[in-house]
């Protein structure tokens, strides 16, 4: 009597385990399929506790790592921000090298002008925001709420000439949801 009372409390606990660790799908109501912001890891503010918009030092390096090598390796599949269109690695590669013409003055006369081409590698350390799209879900009851990131995109800072900030480039997109970027066309 006392193993089947056993057996009985352990089936019991096993199947309230096994029903709070239902996919989100299934433990909450849809609260809208598509969902895209942006996420600063670096943080803006010197001022701000560490993990205030930041993801400390060695794990952001890790993260966007993954990213990067991931997408310019041809591991995962990469998309084009803008057109969803699938990249390559090799496109991936010239996405992360940025190259400028500038004319730079000579510096022995006749001093004439001469365009000299810049060639910055983007690295780990450009990356300060990432842009997540996510399904969120919630339980009505008790008002847990889940997400499902869907894809996520690299974001690099953009300086004018002058040095004030112009804004945040995408790069592109990794999904992660076999359903994309089908669905946004």
């Amino acid at each position: 009597m006392k193993n089947i009372l056993i057996a009985m409390l352990f089936s019991l606990m096993l199947g309230l385990i096994i029903s709070c660790n239902k996919p989100a799908a299934e433990s909450g109501e849809l609260v809208t399929k598509r969902i895209q912001y942006d996420v600063s890891i670096v943080s803006p503010d010197p001022e701000f506790d560490w993990w205030v918009q930041n993801i400390e030092g060695s794990g952001r390096e890790t993260f966007v790592k993954n990213i990067l090598s991931g997408a310019s390796s041809g591991k995962v599949k990469v998309f084009d921000f803008f057109t969803y269109k699938p990249l390559a690695a090799e496109d991936i590669k010239n996405i992360l090298r940025r190259v400028d013409t500038i004319a730079l003055e000579n510096p022995d006369p006749p001093h004439e002008l001469r365009d000299t081409v810049l060639v910055k590698e983007i690295g780990t350390h450009d990356i300060s925001k990432v842009r997540f799209m996510e399904e969120w879900y919630m339980n009505k009851e008790s008002l847990v709420f889940s997400k499902k990131v869907i894809g996520i995109c690299p974001l690099v800072e953009v300086f004018t000439e002058n040095g004030d900030f112009k804004g945040n480039k995408p790069l592109f997109w990794v999904f992660f949801d076999d359903r994309y970027p089908a669905e946004l066309k």
